[in-house]
C-alpha cells in the first residue's frame, strides 16, 4: 500500500514567488476518458475541479473517481492537487497525496484514470487595471484578477457561491454584486444560515402562516418574500441543516416558496448568493451537503483568497481603514506595518480592521506572530477571541482548529493510515473522513 502524505513534491520551492503566464496542462493517457484535457493558467480565479459531477470542470465517467476527486489551482508558479476526500485516493507518481505541488511531468492516478501533467510558459498576461470593486479593496494580483469575473456576474442575475475564510469580505462582495448590477435599488437582504436556531429555520426562510405553530400569532413573511425583486445573500450556506437543503432547492428550481402552514406556492424573483467560510466541495464529498442543491448554486463561483495571500494589500486596507474611522494615515508607522505585514491574520481583513480601530483607541497593540508560526492552543484561543467574531464563528473556529490538530497528530501516529487513525480516535473510519473533510484535509 502507498504511503499517505500531504506534502509540497518538491519542498525547496516555497519561497517562489508567482511568475505570470505559467499554463499547466492535465491531459488523460489512460482510463475510460483518454485524450481529454484541462488547461490550466494563472488568470483563472477559482479552483477547477476534476471527477463525475456536472459541476467539474473535467468530468470522467471512470467508476472509481468520486463525484468531486480533487481540485486543481496555480500557486506561486505551481500546479497545486487537493485530493477531496475522495473515496479512492488521488496519487501523484504512485504516493498517495492529501495535498501536493506539482511543477510538470508528473503522472496522477484517480481511480482507473491516469493523468500527465506538462508545463508550458507563455507571455505574461496584463494584470486588469481595476483596484476595486464597489467597495471590495485590494491592489494586489491576486484580487485584480477577480475583478473581472464580478463585473461579469453583477451584470447577470444567475446565482452565485462566495467562498472564503472568516473575515475575508464576502458579505461585502455579496453586496458589491448587488450594488453593481440590474437590481440596485431593489432589496438586498442577508439571512445567515448560523444565527438561527434549527426550529426557526424554515419559517425564516419562507415565512409562516398565522397559527402554523405555537407563537405564530400572526402571518409573517420570509427573506425570499423580503428579497422579492432583489438578491437574497444566503451567508454561511454550508451550515444549512440538511433536512432543509431539498426545500430549498425546490424555491430555487420553480422560483416559488410555501409559507410554513400555507396552502399557496407564492412566486418570488429573487436573485440568490450564497457565502460559506466551508469547503463545500469536502463537504459535497462527505455527505454532508446535497451535490444537486451545490450544481444549482454553483452556477458561478467566487473563491475570495485569505489576507495572508494578498500580497500588498495590508498596508493599503491599513491606511483605508484608518481614513475611514477618521485618523490620519501617519497614525501607523512604518515599523508597525511591517510587523501587520508579516502577520497570517487567521480573521482575514475583518481582524485588520479591529487591530487598526484597537491602535487608534489604545495604542501598538499589534499582532506580533509571523508566517508559517502554529499559535500555542492558549493563543490561537486568545487570537480568536480578539477577532471580535459572533460566539457561534468563534467556536467553529476553535473547535475546528482542535480537530484540525488531533487528527493530524492521529494520523502522524498510524504513519498516515486512515484505518488505524480512526481506530486509535475511538470512531468510524467514515467519521474520521468526514471530520476530515470538514478540516481540510484528505486520507485513505
Amino acid at each position: 500500500m502507498a504511503p499517505y502524505a500531504s506534502r509540497d513534491m518538491n519542498p525547496a520551492m516555497n519561497t517562489s514567488t508567482e511568475p505570470e503566464g505559467e499554463v499547466f496542462v492535465l491531459t488523460i493517457v489512460a482510463g475510460p476518458d483518454v485524450g481529454k484535457d484541462l488547461v490550466l493558467d494563472t488568470s483563472q480565479p477559482t479552483r477547477a475541479l476534476v471527477g463525475l459531477s456536472e459541476a467539474c470542470d473535467l468530468r470522467l465517467t471512470d467508476i472509481e473517481v468520486s463525484r468531486r476527486h480533487a481540485a486543481f489551482q496555480i500557486t506561486s508558479g505551481r500546479l497545486h492537487v487537493s485530493d477531496l476526500a475522495s473515496n479512492t485516493g488521488t496519487f501523484v507518481d504512485g504516493v498517495c497525496v492529501g495535498d501536493a505541488y506539482l511543477q510538470g511531468g508528473e503522472t496522477l492516478r484517480l481511480g482507473e484514470t491516469a493523468l500527465v501533467v506538462t508545463r508550458q510558459s507563455r507571455p505574461p498576461p496584463a494584470l486588469p487595471e481595476a483596484t476595486s470593486f464597489g467597495r471590495m479593496m485590494g491592489v494586489s494580483a491576486e484580487m485584480r484578477r477577480i475583478y473581472p469575473l464580478c463585473a461579469k456576474l453583477a451584470a447577470a442575475t444567475v446565482p452565485v457561491v462566495i467562498e472564503g475564510e472568516t473575515g475575508t469580505g464576502k458579505e461585502v462582495l455579496a453586496e458589491a454584486l448587488h450594488e453593481q448590477g440590474p437590481r440596485a435599488g431593489k432589496p438586498f437582504v442577508v439571512f445567515d444560515c448560523t444565527a438561527v436556531p434549527s426550529n426557526l429555520l424554515e419559517s425564516e426562510l419562507f415565512g409562516h402562516e398565522r397559527g402554523a405553530f405555537t407563537g405564530a400569532v400572526n402571518s409573517r413573511k420570509g427573506v425570499f418574500e423580503q428579497a422579492d425583486t432583489g438578491t437574497l445573500l444566503i451567508d454561511e450556506i454550508g451550515d444549512l441543516d440538511l433536512a432543509l437543503q431539498p426545500k430549498l432547492l425546490r424555491a430555487l428550481e420553480r422560483s416559488q416558496i410555501r409559507r410554513v402552514g400555507g396552502d399557496r406556492p407564492i412566486v418570488v424573483d429573487v436573485r440568490v448568493l450564497a457565502a460559506t467560510r466551508r469547503d463545500l466541495d469536502h463537504e459535497v464529498q462527505a455527505g454532508l451537503f446535497r451535490d444537486d442543491l451545490f450544481h444549482r448554486l454553483a452556477v458561478a463561483r467566487i473563491e475570495l483568497p485569505p489576507l495572508r495571500e494578498r500580497h500588498g494589500d495590508v498596508a493599503e486596507l491599513a491606511t483605508h481603514f484608518c481614513r475611514s474611522l477618521g485618523a490620519d494615515e501617519s497614525a501607523i508607522n512604518d515599523e508597525l506595518l511591517r510587523r501587520w505585514e508579516d502577520y497570517t491574520w487567521p480573521g482575514n481583513v475583518r481582524e485588520l480592521r479591529n487591530s487598526v480601530a484597537r491602535h487608534l483607541a489604545l495604542g501598538d497593540l499589534a499582532p506580533h506572530a509571523k508566517s508559517g508560526e502554529h499559535p500555542r492552543v492558549g493563543d490561537f484561543i486568545e487570537r480568536v477571541l480578539m477577532m471580535d467574531l459572533p460566539i457561534g464563528d468563534a467556536r467553529d473556529r476553535v473547535i475546528e482548529e482542535f480537530e484540525r490538530r488531533y487528527l493530524e497528530r492521529m494520523l502522524a501516529r498510524n504513519n498516515g493510515v486512515v484505518t488505524d487513525a480512526a481506530k486509535a480516535s475511538g470512531i468510524a473510519r467514515r467519521h474520521f473522513q468526514r471530520l476530515r473533510a470538514r478540516t481540510g484535509g484528505a486520507g485513505r
